[in-house]
């Protein structure tokens, strides 16, 4: 059994329009709300073998205030460029590259790419996944080489403004 969360980035900024998009840190939504999922996720018990994130600021500052949140190190959170607007294909191929040995990962980066990979993963559709929102998916695999689309089994979806 595998077990695989999704996350995208927290809620990012444009006031500085100067800046480049992979260089935006997180707004003063992103800042409450990130804190907010990583209660929620310590809540229900999510702590993942391995966290890897998109190596975008506002990614990276998401992963690291979850993992702080959940008891993850921080120090371990792989961060990945390709991880920046990956699309599903690059995400299936991500995954399968992952160590057997992980029983379950985190992969925080961007939308288009989650939701359409999310979507292909598992039986159910969702239309997007929010800024901070989890998706959590469950597969009966021994090693991320063989997940394969439609596989996946919803086991949450969870975002801020969910009550």
């Amino acid at each position: 059994m595998k077990t695989l969360y999704l996350v995208r980035h927290a809620k990012s900024s444009w006031d500085d329009q100067n800046l480049d998009d992979f260089d935006r840190p997180l707004n003063e939504r992103g800042m409450i709300d990130a804190p907010k999922m990583g209660k929620r996720l310590k809540e229900k018990e999510v702590l993942p073998q391995m966290i890897f994130s998109s190596s975008a600021v506002r990614a990276l500052s998401t992963a690291r205030i979850i993992a702080h949140s959940i008891g993850f190190p921080e120090g371990h959170i792989h961060q990945d460029r390709t991880l920046y607007h990956a699309e599903e294909k690059r995400l299936l191929k991500y995954l399968r590259h992952c160590q057997h040995n992980y029983d379950s990962i985190m992969i925080v980066g961007h939308n288009p790419g989650l939701t359409i990979f999310a979507n292909e993963l598992m039986d159910k559709s969702i239309d997007n996944i929010p800024t901070t929102g989890v998706v959590a998916l469950e597969f009966v695999i021994h090693s991320w080489k063989d997940i394969k689309e439609g596989t996946g089994e919803l086991k949450f979806f969870d975002f801020p403004k969910h009550e």
